[in-house]
């Protein structure tokens, strides 16, 4: 009987880090966590998914995989680094792929999380059979990965598709990368809760308002809502319609076959995705009318970027 094969996929996100194991088929073996918001040191972060990755090794009784993949917030594939990402506490620039390679001995590709969720779902989910597919992975922040003829996009410099990055409002919001009026500041999870907060002035006798704002989550505006909050139902109104904008600017450019969304933020349901295909109905240019869909990711949201990252060892 052949020996399964197996390689590591790393999600690092602004708040957490999954370390998985993934078999060559796509199965998911184990996978451990790490804080990510509690590292302001990148090379003590790097130190313990080192660790980590020896331990799932250890305790799944694999002795050898073939490499890891890694997809991070402006993760640079190009370079195997992570530069300056907005939503991680250690900035500059992090030699991920060298480092780490230099304490494991294996393979080690670094791309952005966004990028390697839309792989993931191009080789396991949802994407499977497309060439053209644009990703965008709603949490802590705003990604995307971009996918054209099969092949992931990364550009000249290896930073193509922060698409989270581009301005959406001119002179809105001030993004953690410092401009104003990005993507993500508008259809992440703090942009959701940012969004609630600025229309209590419009109707300050609302439900919503007396929740205390610490607690204030896109879950529970989306419970809000469904109790009839004017509130929290316009504020998913308004993500939406600037969201749809969003993903009708990135037909525009790259024509896919279909739109991939993924997040905790999308359990809203209807009240986001409604407003959502609206609005990019609405904004299309008239000859990609209704011939481009939106779809949830296939896979778990946790375990896209995972599977992604995995996969790009293969």
């Amino acid at each position: 009987m052949k020996e399964q094969q197996f390689s590591i996929g790393i999600d690092i996100g602004g708040t957490n880090t999954t370390i998985g194991l993934v078999r060559l088929d796509g199965k998911l073996v184990a996978k451990q966590n790490l804080n990510t918001s509690q590292y302001f040191d990148a090379h003590k972060f790097v130190d313990d998914i080192v660790f980590s990755v020896h331990k799932i090794m250890m305790e799944n009784k694999i002795k050898h995989i073939l490499g890891v993949g890694i997809g991070a917030p402006c993760g640079n594939m190009l370079e195997g680094t992570i530069e300056d990402a907005a939503n991680l506490k250690f900035r500059g620039k992090t030699p991920l792929k060298q480092l780490m390679e230099t304490e494991l001995g294996i393979p080690v590709v670094v791309s952005n999380d966004a990028n390697a969720a839309a792989y993931g779902e191009m080789i396991y989910g949802g994407a499977k059979g497309m060439k053209n597919v644009v990703m965008f992975t709603l949490g802590t922040g705003v990604g995307s990965g971009i996918i054209i003829d099969g092949k992931l996009l990364h550009g000249s410099n290896g930073f193509a598709g922060e698409l989270g990055h581009a301005i959406l409002i001119p002179y809105g919001r001030k993004c953690n990368c410092g401009n104003y009026g990005c993507l993500e500041m508008y259809a992440s999870i703090r942009g959701i809760i940012t969004t609630c907060i600025e229309l209590f002035e419009l109707w300050p006798d609302d439900e919503i308002t007396q929740i205390p704002r610490e607690i204030l989550s896109p879950k529970t505006i989306a419970e809000a809502a469904l109790r009839g909050s004017t509130i929290a139902i316009e504020t998913y109104r308004k993500t939406g319609e600037w969201l749809g904008i969003a993903l009708a600017n990135a037909v525009t450019f790259s024509d896919p076959e279909a739109i991939f969304l993924t997040g905790g933020i999308l359990n809203a349901g209807e009240l986001l995705m409604k407003p959502t295909k609206e609005s990019f109905e609405k904004n299309k240019l008239s000859f990609y009318k209704n011939n481009i869909p939106i779809l949830r990711s296939q896979l778990n949201e946790n375990d896209a970027a995972i599977l992604g990252a995995a996969a790009l060892v293969w």
